[in-house]
């Protein structure tokens, strides 16, 4: 399996478009190049295409002011997203520049010394790194002229692309297994765009969207995870990129990821490089560490065993957002994690429940499962011995535990029920 580059070679195709610095899309096995366009494998190999840049060269600390005197999201990345300059003047969510927070209780209670923080995404307009993600695929939507905006979806993603495409003025039309927690089918239904569950797990709505693009009904349609995904994609580079401007423009030595379809992990990594390759960050090792719900652990099984090829599984787990069983990015996280030194973990969904309750009781930060998961894993690689504790590391929580109440709601309610008296209070031992 090819190690994924930074490609900065080429020349910008004839397209009309303004991608900013994207040159083409480029495949990641064979390296063919085609025309950016609303196209997401390569007809040579069938190959996930990606996004070819041509970034700015020249000064660091020029570059590093430019970015710091843009606005206090995403688009402060302009100059190394496929996007046009004047993006930021166009009707989006503006999601991004969430909060880093030093999670010093938590690292008490871990034993981590080298420093601990919390990237924490929640922040975000629907509450999810999702519209991080979303911004990106939109704008190649607009610029491709596509007039509806779909996905398949595990939740957060629906709920991010009706709300972006409310705010762009698209129509919206998103598919969902069936089964979902209802926060996140209230959450996606309420932008007034078409929701549509499907009877099956993640991976039969993304076979049945799929189909969908090559139907005459999908004609004009950008589904931000298919076609639209090598841009798609490109939108977790902003993680990356807001991790080290916030530590003071400077890689972090571990960082932990949860793992769906892998393409957050891949994507990360592909922005630390090109922070490096540009100047500004100072190259040094990095860990990555991927985190999957036992569950739902395809890519936590194929690092363990050694294996490259990742199996696909039949989710069965409460982190809903991570129930992938056929992570389309699982070989390159494989790749990653074995190239930095890290390593892909698991943990059971009592283990995913256990850690919400201990971020939010150490760091006041309700995570959804998918954070549950991230912590997790963290706790489960410090115990293993798998991730050094004297190192500074960084967690991600990419959603907000309000979504997923029914994962901590059966165990989680009043100390007690009382008298309005102060007696009863006494009596509760509470005072």
């Amino acid at each position: 399996m090819a190690v994924q580059t930074i490609d900065t070679t080429g020349t910008t195709p004839d397209t009309g478009a303004d991608f900013g610095p994207a040159v083409a899309l480029s495949c990641r096995e064979c390296g063919e190049r085609v025309a950016l366009g609303p196209v997401f494998a390569c007809q040579e190999c069938f190959g996930p295409l990606e996004v070819a840049y041509d970034l700015p060269t020249g000064d660091p600390e020029a570059l590093r002011k430019q970015i710091e005197s843009g606005p206090a999201n995403i688009w402060r990345y302009a100059p190394l997203l496929p996007v046009p300059a004047d993006v930021v003047d166009k009707p989006n969510l503006n999601p991004g520049w969430t909060k880093l927070v030093k999670a010093d209780n938590l690292a008490r209670e871990l034993g981590v010394t080298g420093g601990l923080y919390v990237k924490d995404d929640s922040g975000n307009p629907t509450h999810s790194f999702k519209d991080r993600v979303v911004a990106i695929a939109l704008e190649a939507a607009r610029t491709f002229g596509l007039t509806t905006l779909s996905c398949s979806s595990t939740g957060n993603l629906a709920g991010a692309v009706g709300a972006a495409a409310a705010r762009a003025g698209f129509r919206s039309c998103v598919f969902i297994p069936h089964d979902l927690e209802a926060g996140k089918v209230v959450m996606a239904a309420v932008y007034g765009g078409e929701l549509v569950g499907i009877e099956g797990n993640y991976d039969d709505v993304n076979r049945f969207c799929s189909e969908l693009i090559g139907d005459p009904i999908g004609e004009d349609w950008g589904f931000v995870n298919v076609n639209l995904r090598p841009y798609y994609g490109e939108g977790s580079k902003t993680l990356a990129y807001e991790i080290c401007e916030q530590l003071g423009w400077r890689l972090p030595d571990q960082i932990v990821i949860p793992i769906a379809s892998g393409s957050q992990l891949t994507k990360i990594d592909k922005g630390l490089q090109e922070l490096i390759k540009l100047g500004l960050v100072e190259e040094k090792p990095y860990k990555i560490y991927g985190a999957q719900a036992e569950g739902c652990s395809p890519v936590s099984a194929a690092f363990k065993a050694g294996h490259d090829v990742v199996r696909p599984v039949k989710p069965d787990t409460i982190a809903k957002s991570l129930a992938i069983g056929n992570p389309a990015d699982g070989p390159y996280v494989l790749d990653i994690a074995r190239r930095t030194g890290g390593a892909v973990e698991d943990v059971t969904d009592e283990q995913c429940v256990a850690a919400i309750k201990l971020l939010a009781r150490t760091e006041g930060i309700f995570a959804e499962t998918a954070g549950g998961v991230t912590v997790g894993v963290l706790q489960k690689l410090i115990e293993t011995g798998q991730l050094d504790p004297s190192l500074e590391t960084v967690v991600l929580n990419t959603g907000d535990g309000l979504k997923t109440l029914d994962a901590v709601a059966p165990t989680t309610g009043p100390t007690a029920v009382i008298r309005p008296t102060v007696a009863a209070f006494r009596e509760a031992g509470l005072a």
